[in-house]
């Protein structure tokens, strides 16, 4: 009897070089992987006490299950026709799920969680390794890329791009904490995390580069080593500028946009986005 648990069965199919042969056994371990994530069992990355751990054997399943797939066309209304690997179609949810998804054009992959009460407006993309939890609003034409972790309550608006970290495996993917306001055309990427309850105003790209100027408590936030870019809890942040001073910068009158940090938030900024519970 074969007593491997399935990260353990992951790790070990992911190191062959050559899958010919165990490619019935590792395409079970896959179905087993895309069942766990569906239910949210299992995550790319999980909270714990000083912040969120990776979970490589995840991330290292998913990446096995590209490598597994073939090519193939996959069932559409017409006029539209999909051709994508045979092992990540679409999810299918049923009314007991309680994921409200809006006719117009959305796509989830399997093995991607939705919790009960997220509601996906049209078009939306969520990519497999995804996490969303209860209460999230994923709004028209956004994205919450692979192995993503969203949390609850969470309004992710109109164009709002949430990266997906599914290399290097050991990565910890974007994480958007609770109760968190992304707003519209904003860009979250390369495993930067948005704190509990933080805003960010429309327009705000956040990446491993960014440095955030928080004005409140004057300091600098940035990305080091193995650190990812920390927003801080209840940080309202907005598309600021920050003069060139070297070179021809000065002469020409050059900026570089950076996130600034102008205040935390407080009654009145809740107040503001309370609105948002009338759409759910």
């Amino acid at each position: 009897m074969n007593s491997e648990s399935l990260a353990e069965r992951i790790e070990r199919l992911a190191a062959l070089t050559d899958l010919q042969s165990e490619r019935a056994s590792a395409l079970e371990a896959f179905a087993e992987l895309v069942f766990e994530l569906n239910s949210g069992r299992a995550r790319a990355a999980i909270p714990v006490a000083d912040g969120w751990q990776t979970q490589t054997w995840v991330k290292q399943g998913i990446l096995l299950g590209f490598r597994l797939g073939k090519l193939v066309a996959h069932d559409a209304p017409r006029p539209f026709s999909f051709f994508d690997k045979d092992t990540l179609p679409s999810r299918q949810f049923i009314a007991a799920d309680q994921v409200r998804t809006v006719p117009g054009g959305t796509s989830v992959r399997d093995g991607s969680f939705l919790a009960p009460g997220v509601i996906i407006m049209p078009p939306a993309f969520v990519n497999i390794g995804a996490y969303i939890g209860a209460g999230t609003l994923i709004d028209s034409h956004a994205l919450v890329g692979s192995c993503a972790q969203v949390g609850a309550r969470v309004h992710v608006s109109a164009a709002a791009q949430i990266g997906g970290v599914l290399e290097p495996v050991n990565a910890v993917p974007v994480i958007v904490e609770d109760d968190a306001l992304i707003g519209g055309n904003c860009g979250v990427y390369e495993g930067t995390r948005v704190g509990k309850g933080a805003v960010l105003a429309a327009g705000t790209i956040l990446t491993r580069s960014t440095p955030v100027y928080d004005l409140v408590r004057e300091t600098i936030y940035r990305a080091e080593g193995d650190h990812p870019l920390i927003i801080p809890p209840n940080a309202v942040v907005v598309p600021g500028s920050r003069a060139v001073s070297r070179g021809k910068g000065p002469e020409w009158g050059l900026s570089l946009a950076t996130p600034v940090i102008v205040k935390y938030r407080d009654e009145k900024t809740a107040h503001a986005t309370e609105l948002e519970s009338w759409l759910r």
